[in-house]
């Protein structure tokens, strides 16, 4: 019996890794691309014709907006017509819309390309995609290392936008995502397998409708929709002021914001692991989570007090900011998976792509629009607010099931 138990529990096959590695892969570069005109396009925008705070600021989220109208009917037309070929042809939208921002010399060209490249709506497909290739046992590894891609392209957007901007300008930040999408679509045919389309296990056929309803009513997972809109509502409202922060407070150059960046995403690292690893490891990251996102309260309003109060305090903000970000942003994606009924996890995911580029694009809204009226301290109070508010949400999360244990007996039943 004791020998039974120290076994190790079911581990990937080299089929699994390799489409782990290839999806994670297609994340990267395609929120790369998303991600890279974040610490630049404050700076760089006034090149543009017709620019302003509010415009800037829908510049930066209009992605969002229609990523969120096409993330469900996109994962919908993948289960009809295939994963590969809906995420190529995201991917293929997505660069579309990267060289008409790179060629567009008014803000409006712009928000337009940024529009277009969010119909490339491809996350719920390819989330999908992922648990097509893994058994239900390795879908929450699956989705961690997806949700770790992303917040890891976000450290890498921090540190190359600025650099990338510097040499080619705002047009050489859209030209490198086109070519990262592009890269994209060749990691999809050389690296990831092609799905078994094996069908629906007997009693397990459930309509979308059906599922769509079962996400919905599960309120652990209204929680983590809430959060991950609010998460990414605070990025976007965040960095249409935050560059301007660090220009005008810290005195940096346009061109040398990396400097700021690598040292404070660097020192973040010490700060994540730790969460991450007690939280997963110890399957208590739902208890974990509100006090992440109390740090990330505190540091927006640090961000707000620090405009004023000095370089020290406004050092200390970026880093507990960065610290909470990136926890959250690794986390909550397998933290779903988890709480997500066994016949809708792709609804699941696809509910949570839309609250996230949704929160997006009201980010970038309101970051704009309070920017004009209320200065950079008002943007990063806001924030402080939203993510209180969002606090008092995520204390109410209950402990998931143990996944692989009902997914076991699952099994059993069937067998």
């Amino acid at each position: 019996m004791s020998s039974t138990r120290q076994t190790p529990r079911n581990p990937m096959t080299a089929r699994e890794r390799r489409a782990t590695l290839g999806l994670a892969s297609v994340f990267s570069m395609r929120m790369l691309g998303l991600f890279l005109v974040l610490p630049v396009f404050a700076l760089y925008a006034h090149e543009l014709a017709g620019a302003t705070p509010m415009m800037i600021g829908l510049a930066i989220g209009a992605y969002g907006l229609t990523q969120a109208l096409l993330q469900i009917p996109l994962g919908m037309a993948s289960d009809r017509w295939g994963r590969r070929p809906v995420i190529v042809a995201g991917l293929l939208l997505f660069a579309l819309g990267s060289v008409v921002a790179a060629l567009s010399e008014s803000i409006y060209g712009v928000i337009a390309g940024r529009a277009l490249q969010g119909t490339g709506a491809v996350a719920a497909a390819a989330m999908a995609m992922a648990a097509d290739l893994t058994r239900d046992s390795q879908r929450t590894k699956i989705m961690a290392v997806i949700g770790i891609s992303i917040g890891f392209s976000f450290l890498l957007a921090l540190m190359l936008g600025p650099v990338i901007a510097g040499w080619w300008g705002l047009s050489g930040v859209f030209w490198f995502t086109a070519v990262m999408a592009l890269a994209g679509i060749g990691v999809m045919y050389l690296l990831v397998p092609t799905p078994e389309q094996a069908p629906a296990p007997a009693g397990m056929a459930v309509s979308e409708q059906g599922r769509l309803w079962a996400v919905f009513k599960e309120p652990n997972l209204f929680r983590l929709d809430s959060g991950i809109f609010v998460l990414h509502l605070i990025l976007t409202a965040s960095f249409v002021v935050m560059p301007i922060a660090l220009r005008d407070q810290l005195g940096v150059a346009d061109n040398a914001h990396w400097r700021v960046y690598i040292p404070v995403l660097l020192a973040s690292v010490v700060g994540m692991v730790p969460l991450l690893a007690l939280g997963e490891r110890r399957r208590q990251m739902h208890r974990l989570l509100g006090y992440v996102v109390l740090m990330l309260a505190a540091a927006s309003f640090l961000l707000a007090f620090s405009v004023t109060a000095g370089v020290a305090w406004l050092w200390f903000a970026l880093w507990l900011y960065f610290v909470a970000f990136n926890t959250l942003e690794a986390s909550l994606p397998s933290m779903v998976s988890r709480y997500a009924p066994l016949e809708a996890k792709g609804a699941a995911m696809g509910v949570y792509s839309t609250s996230q580029f949704f929160g997006a694009f009201v980010g970038g809204v309101a970051g704009g629009g309070l920017y004009t009226g209320l200065g950079i301290e008002g943007v990063f109070a806001f924030c402080g607010v939203i993510a209180l508010g969002w606090f008092f949400l995520a204390r109410g999360l209950s402990a998931p099931v143990q996944t692989e244990l009902a997914e076991a007996v699952i099994g059993d039943v069937k067998r």
